[in-house]
């Protein structure tokens, strides 16, 4: 009887373990070193932190400076073969001179977020200009 409380006290354990793991894992850094713009919302250059909510592919994504959210957006979190070497914020220019953040990538971490556009053509299933 002993044995079985022990382990029923050691299976709750590591599930309540593995959903702090997974609820940490919902929120990285973000740097952006030129002005961008996210979903209407510009952003300046700056340190920012980032959450997203979603149990699948397809997330929302907060943007948030001194603990405000600056912006949401759609998001997709795409999962990759090997962890990223360095953290990058990766834009993409427009013809009309703006510059809009399109992915967000965490290092050390084998996932990515895809944002507007690029977040679309994953999930239409183009392959457009992906990696």
């Amino acid at each position: 009887m002993k044995v079985s409380r022990i382990s029923k006290g050691l299976l709750l354990g590591a599930a309540m373990l593995m959903a702090t793991d997974a609820l940490a894992a919902n929120k990285g850094s973000l740097k952006i070193y030129e002005p961008v713009t996210v979903n209407g919302t510009k952003l300046a250059v700056g340190d920012y932190q980032v959450k997203w909510e979603g149990t699948g592919p397809n997330v929302e994504l907060n943007i948030i400076k001194s603990n405000r959210v600056i912006a949401t957006v759609p998001a997709r979190l795409v999962e990759l073969s090997r962890p990223e070497r360095d953290s990058a914020s990766v834009t993409r220019k427009a013809e009309d001179g703006t510059t809009s953040l399109t992915e967000i990538r965490f290092s050390g971490k084998k996932y990515e977020l895809s944002i507007g556009q690029e977040a679309a053509s994953v999930e239409s299933g183009s392959d457009g200009n992906q990696k």
